[in-house]
């Protein structure tokens, strides 16, 4: 089962997001813990992959202009992916991931 925690600059973030791009979120992260449960990678939608000159940083495409940036964590619970949530919004969150 996978399990996730959000760092503070996500929150802010999030507090920033209008009605519709935090419900465009909620669907792209449904299909990225499903495709987590899967195991069998991600959906080629959500293009989730690694960001350049960040080594442990990751991104997931939730809109045409909606980026979120997360990192894996240590396992909480039954060895399952732990997702570290550190940034959302638009391509600006690139600056400071």
């Amino acid at each position: 089962m996978p399990t996730y925690e959000s760092l503070a600059h996500f929150l802010r973030d999030w507090k920033g997001l209008n009605a519709a791009q935090k419900a465009a979120f909620l669907v792209a992260v449904a299909q990225f813990v499903a495709d987590l449960r899967a195991g069998q990678g991600f959906r080629r939608g959500l293009r989730v992959k690694k960001m350049q000159g960040h080594p442990d940083v990751w991104e997931l495409t939730w809109a045409p202009d909606g980026r979120a940036t997360f990192s894996y964590g240590d396992a909480v619970q039954g060895g399952g992916p732990h997702i570290v949530w550190r940034r959302i919004g638009t391509h600006d969150i690139f600056n400071r991931p």
